[in-house]
């Protein structure tokens, strides 16, 4: 057990409710330019802003470690980032569309991994209220409250998250998903900010979630999840080299109860 956790957990939940409050504001006061990256993805000066905050807190508090964040200019290849030592993930505006239209399912999250295990991270979503935290071996929480997963009784009870990518060429793999989930599970959801998402798997709001991510999506809400009593896999190989507690592509979270049933089938999905 790492001795820094409790530390690196209060750290984030803190700074996390700081980049919230701010971006939160700045929406409020119509102070939010509009921008397109990436396949037609939005980012704002809020997501930049909030950025600013997370990175500037951890450089002020440890400065002797690394960041990776959606924003930097380094993900052009995160894949080939040097994972050993600490290292922070941060997403600073999860669900950017959802924010800059007024719907509330949107968050920052905040992870720090170590040699590609992830020990401590918070999410924290400013509209519904929530602070997420995670410690590895130590549990996870909403608002102080400890998180379980609930198990449903059979995937047919199940209600699973999902989503779509930025870019449309992509879009194919997505929808097999949606239609093989549709016809084994009750009902799907798509809240289009997947860090929420997996932590709607570790309060028991969704059953499961699926989806093609990256890092700054799945460390802090990963960790929570997995805390939480949910399992963590891959409808893929992960790629040598890469930790696994940081490759999103393909992932799914679920319940025990459905879990192995569920990857079963987003693998006969995707053949």
């Amino acid at each position: 057990m790492n001795h820094k956790a409790r530390e690196w957990a209060d750290f984030a939940e803190r700074i996390v409710n700081i980049a919230g409050n701010r971006v939160v504001e700045l929406r409020d006061k119509g102070r939010v330019d509009k921008m397109f990256k990436n396949a037609g993805e939005l980012v704002t000066s809020a997501d930049l802003e909030s950025d600013k905050i997370i990175r500037e807190a951890i450089t002020h508090c440890y400065p002797e470690h690394r960041i990776l964040s959606e924003e930097s200019d380094e993900i052009k290849g995160w894949e080939d980032e040097t994972f050993d030592g600490p290292l922070w993930i941060i997403d600073p505006l999860d669900g950017t569309v959802n924010y800059a239209n007024y719907l509330p399912h949107f968050g920052i999250s905040l992870a720090i991994a170590v040699d590609g295990i992830v020990w401590a991270g918070a999410v924290h979503a400013p509209d519904l209220n929530c602070t997420y935290v995670g410690i590895r071996k130590q549990g996870a929480y909403c608002n102080g409250e400890l998180l379980k997963a609930c198990s449903p009784k059979s995937l047919a009870d199940a209600i699973i998250g999902t989503g779509f990518p930025h870019d449309k060429a992509q879009l194919k793999d997505a929808l097999s998903k949606v239609n093989i989930l549709s016809k084994h599970c009750r009902d799907i959801r798509r809240f289009a900010a997947p860090t929420i998402d997996i932590c709607y798997v570790a309060s028991g709001k969704l059953h499961g979630h699926t989806e093609s991510l990256a890092p700054w999506d799945v460390a802090a809400s990963g960790l929570i999840a997995r805390e939480a009593g949910a399992m963590a896999g891959h409808v893929n190989d992960v790629p040598h080299g890469i930790p696994i507690e940081l490759f999103g592509d393909n992932i799914l979270f679920a319940s025990p109860s459905i879990f192995t049933e569920l990857l079963n089938l987003l693998r006969l999905s995707n053949e």
